[in-house]
């Protein structure tokens, strides 16, 4: 590859988008490319490692050194950085899983980095090896494993209809609760031994074979005490209380489906899915992956980042199917993500904003195959719960499905006439990001927008003017502005008054600064690093979206674990005193900035 080529792969793969162009091209210079047959082995636990490793094309397996898998890596996904970072000896081994291109970056240069850049340091230390590395269910808390509201009945009713409400719910156990007090527990094998092996008239009462007082757990105690319990005892369900009231129930089925959820499992299930039922399978596991996320404290960041990787794979692999069935393309291609997607801050209600760039040798001829792929891949989205977008921003939609040309053009047109409708599409398509295909199409077209838009002074206090357009939900004497009627009365929208407004901001930063970054935070702390905002302002709004963000994935949370659809409502009422001082402080940061950029715009208009 020339020093170019790889410097054009780069700004692609974050954090070496970050980048000042000198780094990027001092970087640029010291890979070494490496190329890696189906099943060779790229290092082994306990090797000294020779640098970074990237993958370029192909895809990667890291290994446990029991031979678990840990992770399924494929193009942008780097490796290696445990070890560099733990003395210089792997501490997984890795294989490539089919012909694979990396490129490797020398420890002294990635030491360098690690040292100089503030964003490299923080992407290569916070948060990514410990999700890797899987799930640590002893630290985590009873309440964060159970994976239901426990399902309850009174000891008067019968056994038969004990029995017909543990197969009608698909559980193992039953609460014996009374005027909402806790009594006992009834499980399967008490109905095995208890009522068949000495035929017991089923419409005898079920407290007649309930363990009474069975010893119970705490939602704060540890998962390590629920361990601990049923290997000593030799029981499968423990009962969680709060006083006398029954709150929740852990079985061996919730640890062992705990233990079995990784962002890392996903991937690799998202990646060998040979039908969209399977995948839909794979995403259907989405929402119990956020609540063991949140439940262990990652970062909001690493989170959504996370769960966005598990998007990115349902798309590759759909677009590798439906080459599967339409054959090759007859031109290069390249499909993007826009909106949370593309920022990579998914969560657990996510539609779809996708759109592809043809090359311009692409004929009307063409057109149709690119069509059907289109469909095929939307429609695939949408089966597996990516929805369609309400707006129509998609690749089925023949407008956002175009050659480079023709895409230059829209920008160009958005930035010479920035109506509402132009503001409302480029703030959707400044989020782009490649998803699978020939990325080379997008490189040139990324940097000439930037910069035409920049430098056009109306078009950015037009785009200021629509960040403003979603207002942190505050209201008068310290409360918050709650939605006054419909399913949602008395609650706020943490996503178009809370984490939209940040994003918005966001990105106008990097607008005026012509940065690169897509994700928001990302974004905010770039925009510091280049002066476009104040190290202080900066820091407060990075803290503000932090704290926004990080209520918004609770909540979506908490809804899981309740066996709710996750959602972006939130009723203040479900924080406490401190959390809703804080959210509220944070919400005034954002409006505080809002205001800033908003007099900013008064001074240049």
């Amino acid at each position: 590859m020339t020093q170019a080529a790889i410097i054009s792969f780069l700004e692609t793969v974050h954090p070496y988008d970050t980048l000042s162009k000198d780094d990027l091209a001092q970087v640029a210079g010291v890979f070494v490319r490496r190329e890696f047959a189906a099943g060779e082995e790229i290092y082994h636990t306990g090797e000294a490692l020779a640098g970074l490793f990237l993958v370029k094309r192909g895809s990667v397996e890291v290994l446990e050194p029991s031979g678990g898998l840990v992770s399924l890596l494929g193009p942008r996904n780097s490796f290696g950085e445990r070890g560099l970072m733990r003395g210089g000896l792997a501490v997984t081994t890795t294989r490539a899983t089919e012909t694979t291109v990396t490129l490797m970056l020398p420890t002294a240069e990635f030491h360098r980095l690690i040292a100089n850049s503030p964003a490299f340091a923080r992407f290569f230390s916070r948060g990514r090896g410990a999700e890797a590395r899987g799930p640590d269910l002893t630290t985590q808390k009873v309440a964060d494993l159970m994976a239901r509201k426990p399902v309850t009945l009174d000891p008067d009713s019968s056994i038969r209809t004990a029995a017909a409400k543990m197969r009608d719910h698909h559980v193992s156990s039953l609460g014996i609760v009374e005027d909402d007090v806790f009594l006992g527990i009834v499980t399967t094998r008490d109905m095995t031994n208890k009522v068949m092996a000495i035929g017991l008239d089923p419409s005898s009462p079920v407290g007649g074979i309930m363990t009474r007082d069975p010893v119970t757990l705490r939602p704060d105690d540890l998962g390590s005490d629920i361990l601990h319990i049923m290997l000593e005892r030799r029981i499968g369900h423990l009962p969680v209380v709060e006083g006398t009231r029954l709150v929740g129930m852990v079985t061996q089925t919730d640890l062992t489906r705990f233990q079995a959820v990784s962002s890392a499992s996903l991937v690799r299930d998202a990646a060998m899915a040979e039908t969209v039922g399977e995948m839909a399978g794979v995403t259907a596991r989405i929402p119990a992956l956020l609540a063991q996320l949140v439940g262990s404290k990652n970062p909001h960041e690493v989170v959504t980042r996370l769960i966005t990787d598990i998007a990115d794979t349902v798309t590759r692999r759909l677009l590798k199917l439906a080459e599967a069935e339409l054959g090759p393309p007859p031109v290069p291609y390249l499909w993007l993500a826009c909106g949370s997607q593309g920022r990579q801050e998914q969560t657990g209600v996510s539609d779809q904003d996708n759109c592809i760039m043809l090359d311009d040798a692409v004929t009307p001829d063409d057109m149709p195959y690119f069509a059907a792929l289109a469909k095929f891949v939307s429609d695939g989205l949408d089966t597996v719960g990516y929805f369609y977008c309400p707006g129509d921003m998609m690749a089925s939609n023949p407008q956002w499905c175009q050659p480079v040309r023709v895409w230059r053009e829209y920008f160009r047109k958005w930035v010479a006439q920035p109506d509402p409708k132009a503001q409302m599409l480029a703030s959707v398509m400044f989020d782009q990001r490649p998803i699978g295909g020939a990325v080379r199409l997008f490189h040139d077209l990324e940097g000439e927008t930037l910069e035409m838009a920049a430098r056009n002074s109306i078009f950015v206090a037009h785009m200021i003017a629509n960040s403003l357009t979603h207002s942190p939900p505050l209201g008068l004497l310290r409360g918050f502005a709650t939605i006054r009627s419909g399913e949602y009365k008395n609650h706020i929208d943490l996503k178009h008054s809370g984490v939209v407004p940040v994003a918005d901001l966001g990105r106008v930063y990097a607008l005026i600064g012509k940065l690169t970054a897509v994700n928001t935070r990302a974004r905010l702390v770039a925009a510091e690093e280049a002066g476009v905002i104040s190290t202080s302002g900066a820091r407060d709004l990075i803290e503000a979206y932090d704290k926004i963000a990080e209520i918004r994935l609770e909540n979506q949370a908490r809804l899981i674990r309740s066996g709710r659809k996750p959602d972006n409502f939130m009723a203040p009422s479900d924080l406490s005193d401190f959390e809703r001082s804080h959210l509220r402080d944070a919400f005034v940061v954002v409006r505080t900035m809002q205001s800033a950029i908003g007099q900013s715009r008064g001074a240049r208009s």
